[in-house]
């Protein structure tokens, strides 16, 4: 009975060696079947320590991403499963942490807070909406003000995207700002 199986493991096992000889070469034919062989076991071996499908599937992708990524380190005449399995491993791992950094930040409420209730004549229409005031501004104030406060560049980022000094940056952030402060008086 052994011996049997040992027997159908073997033509499986260099099955896999040829597609994944095959998929470093950049067969399309030998990367699609390695895909269908392998992906039922990576997907329940990742799917035994999640708890949804669909983050289940999510790791199953970027475990293919990275097996994309990383297939030129694979050693022909290796088994090709222990070296997928590593893969998987890493990718179950990071994705453990990535889901513990987010959990923490999150706050589960049993009911969401009310909005703030704004005084008296500080009602919605009291001032225009920003990007109202925004367009008021020449384009390259704005262009300065967006990168400075939008994407967090610093001063020299910005100088050396406009093409301009650091001087210039913050004459027109400055003069953005008052601007910005005369439209909500």
């Amino acid at each position: 009975m052994l011996a049997e199986v040992a027997e159908t493991a073997e033509p499986v096992r260099q099955s896999l060696d040829d597609l994944m000889a095959g998929y470093q070469r950049a067969d399309p034919g030998a990367a699609a079947e390695l895909i269908r062989q392998v992906s039922p076991l990576l997907y329940r071996f990742l799917a035994a320590s999640v708890g949804t499908r669909v983050h289940a599937e999510d790791l199953l992708q970027e475990c293919w991403l990275r097996i994309h990524r990383a297939r030129h380190t694979y050693r022909s005449g290796e088994p090709v499963l222990p070296w997928l399995y590593a893969i998987a491993r890493h990718t179950r791992v990071d994705g453990f942490r990535r889901r513990r950094r987010i959990e923490s930040f999150e706050i589960a409420v049993e009911q969401l807070p009310e909005p703030a209730v704004r005084p008296e004549g500080h009602g919605e229409t009291a001032h225009p909406p920003l990007d109202e005031l925004l367009r008021t501004l020449p384009e390259s104030q704005r262009e300065v003000l967006l990168m400075l406060k939008v994407t967090g560049m610093t001063l020299e980022e910005v100088a050396r995207a406009t093409g301009s000094t650091v001087g210039a940056v913050k004459q027109k952030a400055h003069r953005a700002y008052e601007k910005l402060r005369r439209g909500l008086r």
